[in-house]
């Protein structure tokens, strides 16, 4: 019995992704073979890039809806306050990492009612909840760090960040399995269709008999939830808690969804897009420098890779207008 020829016609946004991915990559190890012939500069992805990438990840469900959350790295600094506050309170990393987790998903049920049942368009309900929970996190923490350095050597630290073999971060495993999960979800499972429908159309996904309302909802809880759960490892990998925590992955995040091929007009996205845009955006300051560019030319070349990427990914998916 002959197995049928895959259709590569189908993957051909995936194929352009890997594409731009490996034309970048090349350009950096050819420009400084020194650098990215070493496993230490890999060494320093794997511990770094996951933190970015797991919050892209959750936020393509969103994106896929057509909606937007900017409010993700203000609820990890405070998710991550809530573990650090917990933890120097009980001594007890399990409690307080279920309390931080807990924390997150209610900040995305809040979003959620912001958006789903009072219907304020999520850009502009996030970018309040992004002010209300960046407030949050400056008033209880009043400017103070919390040290962290007792969580080394307990179970849930090597769980969380240990390194595998004193060579593979955690982190980095995480990543991989969540990025598995997620595509799984959206390729795979009822629900990840549900997200596509109604990111297509949402009107004719209720009239087939799909809940909107509880399809954006889990789509906002889980992006809560992984916003608390980078918070943990975040703060873990460092051993300290600060209160301008996250504010760096809001852009880098996002980036990463859209140098994925994730549609911002919603009803198309895709995992393996979004994995290889994390590695494209947490890869490319280093190997910018390395390769003998200031670091004047950073969000330059971010912002054109941006706009090179979307503008071949619409051109390939026949969206060029």
């Amino acid at each position: 019995m002959k197995s049928k020829p895959i259709n590569w016609r189908l993957y051909k946004l995936e194929l352009s992704i890997f594409a731009v991915f490996t034309i970048i990559s090349g350009l950096f190890f050819f420009g400084n073979p020194q650098v990215f012939s070493r496993f230490d500069i890999y060494y320093s992805f794997m511990c770094t890039i996951p933190f970015t990438g797991i919050l892209a990840l959750s936020l393509t469900f969103i994106v896929v809806l057509g909606m937007m959350d900017l409010s993700f790295p203000s609820v990890l600094a405070f998710s991550a306050w809530i573990f650090g506050a917990v933890f120097n309170l009980t001594d007890n990393m399990l409690i307080a990492a279920v309390a931080c987790l807990l924390v997150g998903t209610a900040a995305g049920f809040l979003n959620s009612i912001l958006v789903v049942r009072i219907g304020i368009p999520s850009l502009v309900a996030t970018i309040g909840s992004m002010f209300f929970w960046r407030g949050a996190v400056n008033v209880v923490a009043q400017g103070q760090g919390i040290s962290l350095v007792e969580t080394r050597g307990r179970f849930l630290y090597q769980l969380f960040v240990g390194r595998i073999g004193d060579i593979l971060p955690a982190q980095a495993v995480w990543f991989l399995v969540l990025g598995v999960i997620f595509w799984l979800i959206l390729k795979r499972h009822r629900y990840g269709a549900h997200l596509l429908y109604v990111g297509d159309n949402e009107q004719s996904a209720a009239m087939m008999g799909i809940n909107v309302r509880r399809v954006k909802t889990i789509a906002f809880m889980q992006v809560g939830f992984f916003a608390a759960f980078v918070g943990i490892l975040s703060t873990l990998e460092v051993t300290y808690f600060w209160p301008s925590q996250g504010q760096g992955y809001l852009m880098t995040a996002l980036a990463a969804v859209f140098i994925g091929g994730t549609s911002v007009f919603g009803g198309m996205g895709t995992i393996v897009g979004t994995f290889l845009g994390a590695l494209i955006i947490g890869s490319l300051e280093a190997g910018i420098i390395a390769i003998g560019l200031s670091g004047f030319w950073i969000q330059f070349i971010y912002g054109l890779i941006i706009m090179v990427s979307v503008s071949l990914y619409s051109f390939i998916m026949g969206k060029a207008q």
